[in-house]
C-alpha cells in the first residue's frame, strides 16, 4: 500500500510541476500574475518546510538525511539542490525551450 500512495504522491507532484512550468512557459501576462500570486507563497513554504527539516543538528548533521551508522554532514543535498536552483541557478539564463530535453517538454494537463 505504501508504494501505491508513493506513486500517487510522486504523480501527483509531477504532474503539478508540469503544469506550472507550462504555465510559465505559456501564460500571458495576466494570467502568469495571478498564477504567481498565489503559487510562490506555497512554494516558499514548501522550501522553507522542506529546509527546516534538513536543519543542521547540534552536531552539524542532517537529522533526515544521516542514518544510524552514517551520518551525513551538513550542508546535504536538499540544501545543496536549495542553493542551486534558488540562488546560482536563478542568476543562470533558462535555455530557450526548444534547446530544452524532449522529456522536459511534455504538455501539461490543466490546473483543476
Amino acid at each position: 500500500m505504501d508504494e501505491v500512495l508513493g506513486q500517487v504522491l510522486r504523480s501527483a507532484v509531477r504532474e503539478r510541476l508540469d503544469v506550472l512550468s507550462e504555465l510559465a512557459d505559456h501564460a500571458d501576462a495576466t494570467s502568469l500574475l495571478s498564477v504567481a500570486r498565489s503559487e510562490l507563497p506555497r512554494l516558499t513554504a514548501g522550501w522553507r518546510a522542506l529546509l527546516t527539516a534538513h536543519e543542521a543538528d547540534e552536531k552539524g548533521n542532517c537529522p533526515e538525511c544521516s542514518g544510524r551508522r552514517r551520518p551525513t554532514k551538513a550542508p546535504c543535498t536538499v540544501w545543496e539542490s536549495a542553493y542551486e536552483h534558488l540562488v546560482a541557478g536563478a542568476l543562470a539564463p533558462r535555455p530557450a525551450r526548444h534547446l530544452r530535453p524532449a522529456h522536459a517538454l511534455q504538455p501539461a494537463t490543466p490546473v483543476p
